[in-house]
C-alpha cells in the first residue's frame, strides 16, 4: 500500500530475484515515459522503493503521482510482487 509522508507517495516492493525486479523497473520506465512523469526509485537486489512527488507543483503529491502509482501497482502485479511486498 502506498503511504503519503513528507510530501510524497512511498512504497517498497520485493520480487523473487534481481532479474524480476529489473524487468519490473523496465515496465515502470516505459509507463513513466508515456505519462511524462518520472519517479525517484532505489533498487537493491530484489527490493525496489519509490517516492513520488511532482517537482513542478512544489514537491507535493498531485494527480500525476497517483496515476503513476496506479501504473506501478499494475506492473508490480504482473511481476508477482503482491505476494512479496514488504
Amino acid at each position: 500500500m502506498w503511504t503519503e509522508t513528507d510530501n510524497s507517495l512511498r512504497r517498497r516492493f520485493r520480487f523473487a530475484d534481481f532479474k524480476t525486479a529489473f524487468a519490473f523497473l523496465t515496465d515502470v520506465a516505459a509507463e513513466a515515459e508515456r505519462l511524462d512523469h518520472h519517479p525517484w526509485f532505489s533498487n537493491e537486489y530484489s527490493a525496489v522503493e519509490f517516492r513520488l512527488c511532482t517537482h513542478d507543483a512544489g514537491n507535493t503529491v498531485t494527480k500525476r503521482d497517483r496515476r503513476l502509482a496506479e501504473a506501478i501497482d499494475a506492473a508490480a502485479a504482473r511481476h508477482d510482487a503482491a505476494l512479496n511486498e514488504e
